[in-house]
């Protein structure tokens, strides 16, 4: 079985992986390459965060009683890194490399101290609180991500 917070911590990774392949495509400006490679990795982004917003993090609040803590604060960040990534989509479709990787520094910073609150304390909290649902939680997500996958962007 794996915990949630390895789950997890995978999907970071996987998602990570993908969008370096975009920025690499991106500083070669080879603009066919980057447009789909960027494409990849907000589905799977998106993917990563529906599987927090949807699955994990209602099993926290209600774990813990209420809305307004860690998850709302995570929720908010998250908020701002789709906006980031709004903004670099947008770059991509001007092809503008510059105005890219200009929100691409911020959005590094912005995942940099968003990932080590996740990794850190929120997903061994996760794991530490709701242990006896771990196995069916990674199950939904896995089940949300499978399904997702399966249907069309």
């Amino acid at each position: 079985m794996h915990t949630i917070a390895h789950y997890l911590d995978q999907d970071h990774r996987r998602c990570d992986d993908q969008y370096t392949l975009a920025e690499a495509d991106i500083a070669r400006r080879d603009w066919t390459a980057a447009a789909p490679r960027f494409t990849l990795f907000l589905r799977m982004f998106e993917r990563h965060l529906d599987k927090e917003e949807r699955i994990l993090f209602p099993c926290l609040d209600r774990a813990m009683g209420n809305a307004y803590g860690p998850t709302a604060v995570m929720r908010a960040e998250h908020g701002h890194l789709r906006t980031e990534l709004a903004h670099m989509r947008e770059a991509i479709m001007r092809r503008d490399s510059d105005a890219f990787f200009d929100h691409a520094d911020t959005l590094r910073v912005l995942m940099r101290q968003h990932n080590l609150k996740e990794e850190g304390i929120l997903y061994p909290h996760a794991d530490r609180v709701l242990e006896a649902q771990a196995e069916a939680i990674v199950a939904s997500m896995e089940g949300l991500a499978l399904a997702e996958a399966g249907s069309p962007a």
